[in-house]
């Protein structure tokens, strides 16, 4: 491995080797997103499209399609969609958080309104299912049918879960596979089901990406109270000013005494947030160890997610998947 490709990042390398796919695929949402008699549509979704997110998603369903042998165009269909299906929350997500800014840009809902964002969500996910229908694939439909069941319930959940205390670590980890893994692991689980994969090297996909899904937002909720706002595109703190239950406060309030108990309840159950407030949950967790235990749980879940990468064909997609695993985790300082 030369220098350059040395210091290359393990989603670029990808993004690389995938490159007349990725662009077939964004010329596809580009045609797909256009909208005739409602020119708002174009314009929210083009705002978070072309807002220079990684496209992690759809290079996934590419990538494991790569992987399997496949030769064939529906996998760009596949990815097209999968890029929908995660747009659509995106929009619908930021209007449940009340967000104003998304990878480093105001969101769609502060620059139109809630009911834009609301309604051309509906539209991608409209959009997503006449793509996945074109593959012909009842198979590809159930799963992303599937997925998206489970996205919108991930998410309901976290709306009772996240502000109540009594929250355990598998009832978030449920919220997590739900709003973050589940699209994962069916972008990964697609793309071999298109390539007429065998079912042990489709299951492999699953598990990769579930995995993978889960330390990537284990991460992202680790990066929350250490990360930098300049690289993450959203404030430090914004999950503990928006009272959201994440696993390092998990952790510490399953450790808390009598006055720490009461400073959660206050700030997250009853929402009731003072100056300095952030500081001191920041000196909670430092204290009690939680950030260190949740970069732990993250490792833990790349260990899996590259243990499933043992049961798939030897080619040069594979390394970068277990390359990516552990960028995910190597995100963190």
């Amino acid at each position: 491995m030369g220098l350059d490709e040395a210091a290359t990042k393990p989603h670029e390398q990808m993004a690389a080797h995938l490159a007349a796919k990725m662009e077939a695929v964004n010329t596809l949402i580009r045609a797909r997103m256009a909208s005739r008699h409602a020119p708002r549509i174009p314009q929210v979704t083009a705002h978070l499209v072309e807002a220079g997110g990684k496209r992690l998603r759809p290079m996934l369903t590419l990538a494991t399609a790569d992987l399997c042998g496949y030769d064939g165009d529906f996998d760009v269909h596949l990815a097209a969609t999968v890029e929908f299906i995660h747009t659509a929350t995106l929009l619908h997500d930021d209007v449940v958080d009340e967000s104003g800014q998304r990878r480093g840009r105001p969101t769609a809902n502060l620059l139109w309104d809630n009911k834009s964002s609301v309604l051309v969500g509906d539209y991608l996910f409209a959009r997503a299912f006449q793509l996945m229908v074109e593959t012909g694939s009842i198979r590809v439909l159930d799963i992303l049918a599937n997925a998206s069941a489970t996205i919108a319930e991930g998410e309901v959940l976290q709306l009772t879960a996240a502000q109540d205390l009594a929250t355990t670590e598998e009832i978030y980890l449920q919220v997590v596979r739900g709003k973050t893994a589940a699209l994962f692991s069916a972008a990964t689980q697609v793309g071999g089901v298109i390539a007429g994969a065998p079912e042990t090297q489709v299951k492999a996909l699953f598990d990769y990406g579930d995995a993978l899904g889960i330390a990537f937002q284990i991460v992202d909720d680790l990066l929350d109270y250490q990360g930098d706002a300049r690289a993450t595109g959203k404030n430090v703190g914004d999950d503990f000013r928006e009272r959201k239950l994440t696993l390092p406060v998990i952790r510490a309030v399953a450790v808390a005494n009598a006055s720490e108990r009461e400073f959660w309840s206050r700030t997250i159950e009853r929402g009731v947030q003072r100056e300095g407030d952030l500081e001191h949950a920041l000196g909670l967790l430092k204290d009690h160890g939680t950030l260190d235990q949740t970069r732990a749980e993250a490792l833990d879940w790349v260990a899996r997610a590259k243990a499933a990468l043992g049961h798939l064909p030897n080619h040069p997609v594979r390394r970068m998947l277990s390359d990516l695993a552990d960028y995910v985790v190597a995100r963190v300082n």
